[in-house]
């Protein structure tokens, strides 16, 4: 009794250990099976991950409210104010202020603003738009022709007007001038032209590859001459320094007895090896340009009205711009923001230097300086970049 007794709690505790591996096996493939199904699981287009919910973004016009908490549940979304707008998928939680067009720069309003889009401008009547950069432009003054030219094309608010030199002119440094001498725009002061003679064109091609071919030999001769003389140079060297294959008796017969000892050959110093060699020197070091102390230099310097028009030169967007003023305030700090945003093209490039602090220890690329002097004589601010180039001694 005691065996069967025995028999039966062993085949129990086998039997749960079974029930034990099987369970884990299970749990273990499930798991394997649900850990690729969480990685592959992407958001449908239109949509963006938030705490691992596929949240749907607000559409043009619209800006966000709230983000989905839950699985099915949608984000939030409010319009735009009237006097703001979002023209693209978002979710943002601020709409961007419509454009105004300023009457004073000679802008006059196409389309009013609306929630999905900002104001359409143009120049008004008499103006033209000149484009300064990719992002920046301003309505300039149609350009008259004048007495020594003719209009070839119309001014529209496209493009200024197009003058060519009247009958008579030619243009010099953009100006017409009359003819006095035979030039571009005056073939009528030029004299007649010979008629061609085709034999006096085959004679001076003849000429002409006479010429190039004395020339080839000539070339060709002295090059075989160098070749030859440093040849027979290096062998001569080589005879000399060679030794005689004779007995002692005929090395006494070169030198005195006594003296063969004597002569060997100097080596050259190691020092002056190393002068020779430009490998071991070393590169010029750059100067050092803090961004964050060029950036509030140019704060000081360059007048507030001015700051924007320069950014845009600059290559920073419409988009940034809004947005640094809707986030920061007072304006010189959204002014920051905004050049600090053109800095950071050259820390993406790997141009800038290292340093912590949001970019107050970063060094500014050479190139962005470059770009920065140009656009600021381009604006008239001659000063502001003299200033710059007297600071940073760029010459």
């Amino acid at each position: 009794m005691v065996k069967a007794g025995s028999g039966q709690s062993e085949m129990a505790t086998h039997g749960a250990l079974l029930l034990l591996a099987v369970t884990a096996a299970t749990l273990f493939t499930t798991t394997l099976t649900l850990i690729p199904t969480l990685k592959e699981k992407t958001c449908p287009e239109g949509d963006y991950p938030v705490n691992g919910i596929c949240c749907n973004k607000c559409p043009p016009g619209f800006k966000l409210v709230e983000k989905c908490i839950a699985e099915g549940m949608r984000t939030n979304c409010t319009p735009c104010a009237a006097d703001e707008f979002m023209d693209q998928m978002n979710y943002y939680p601020k709409c961007m202020r419509c454009r105004a067009c300023r009457k004073q720069n000679n802008e006059v309003e196409v389309s009013k603003c609306e929630r999905h889009r900002n104001t359409l401008c143009r120049c008004k009547d008499g103006y033209y738009i000149f484009t300064i950069d990719s992002e920046t432009s301003e309505c300039r003054r149609c350009t008259p022709c004048n007495s020594a030219e003719r209009e070839v094309q119309k001014c529209t608010a496209e493009r200024n007007t197009v003058c060519e030199c009247k009958e008579g002119y030619y243009r010099v440094n953009r100006k017409c001038e009359r003819c006095k001498s035979c030039v571009a725009g005056c073939k009528h002061l030029c004299k007649s032209v010979p008629t061609h003679n085709p034999t006096d064109s085959e004679s001076g091609s003849g000429y002409l590859v006479h010429v190039l071919t004395a020339v080839v030999v000539v070339a060709v001769t002295l090059l075989m001459l160098v070749i030859f003389y440093m040849a027979t140079k290096r062998l001569t060297k080589k005879t000399l320094l060679k030794p005689s294959s004779g007995t002692p008796e005929s090395h006494g017969a070169l030198f005195p007895t006594g003296e063969v000892s004597r002569i060997s050959f100097i080596e050259p110093p190691e020092s002056a090896t190393l002068l020779n060699d430009h490998s071991n020197l070393p590169d010029c070091v750059p100067l050092e340009i803090k961004t964050h102390d060029l950036i509030y230099m140019l704060l000081d310097l360059v007048p507030v009205q001015q700051v924007k028009q320069l950014v845009r030169s600059l290559g920073v967007t419409e988009t940034v711009i809004d947005r640094a003023e809707l986030d920061h305030r007072p304006s010189k700090e959204a002014h920051y923001q905004m050049l600090k945003t053109w800095a950071e093209r050259g820390w993406q490039a790997g141009g800038g230097g290292g340093g912590g602090g949001g970019g107050r220890g970063r060094m500014l690329h050479s190139a962005l300086l470059q770009e920065l002097l140009l656009k600021l004589r381009l604006m008239h601010l001659r000063g502001v970049a003299e200033e710059l180039e007297r600071k940073y001694s760029v010459h």
